[in-house]
């Protein structure tokens, strides 16, 4: 009999204890946030959106290679000597190869910040943005390149004829020195 009433006065109590903390936070200010209207500010190291500054990338492939889950894609030619266009890198120096073609593919993209600390120059970072919802998942492929495919090409072929020229010249320098030999 002892036990019935005592079972009675816990459940009693229990409900008080409850409808204590229920009444606190009624009167307590709202936490809830209405999303589209109002939006949290993210911490500086958020790892969200990544954002790429051409100008410091130099096709190293770093980014890529430490990318587990191969969102990355990047390639990049030569700058050749020949180029009626010279470009100077962020830090002054001479740009030493052309990114032809960097994409990232935010559908497979995990947010680990990886690529970003595997980068030499900094030039890949983490923003705070985060809304970028698509219904399309080819619109989640971004394209990062300066050069139009034109460009691309363009630079390619420059360096392709400056190597012939090159090879041709040390061919024609091989071949008078063993003329030379020869007399």
């Amino acid at each position: 009999m002892f036990e019935y009433f005592k079972n009675i006065w816990s459940g009693f109590t229990t409900a008080l204890h409850g409808m204590a903390i229920t009444s606190s936070h009624i009167f307590a200010k709202s936490v809830t946030i209405q999303y589209p209207d109002e939006k949290l500010t993210l911490p500086s190291n958020a790892r969200n959106r990544l954002q790429l500054e051409m100008s410091r990338c130099n096709a190293c492939n770093s980014c890529a290679v430490a990318c587990p889950v191969n969102c990355i894609t990047v390639e990049g030619t030569r700058v050749s000597p020949d180029d009626p266009q010279q470009d100077v890198h962020w830090d002054g120096k001479p740009r030493k190869m052309w990114v032809t073609r960097y994409e990232i593919d935010f559908a497979k993209c995990c947010f680990c910040g990886l690529c970003q600390s595997a980068c030499p120059t900094d030039a890949i970072k983490h923003t705070v943005e985060y809304e970028y919802s698509e219904y399309d998942r080819n619109k989640l492929l971004y394209k990062f390149q300066t050069l139009s495919p034109a460009e691309a090409e363009e630079k390619k072929r420059l360096l392709a004829e400056f190597r012939a020229k090159e090879k041709e010249k040390e061919c024609s320098s091989t071949a008078g020195k063993a003329h030379e030999a020869k007399e």
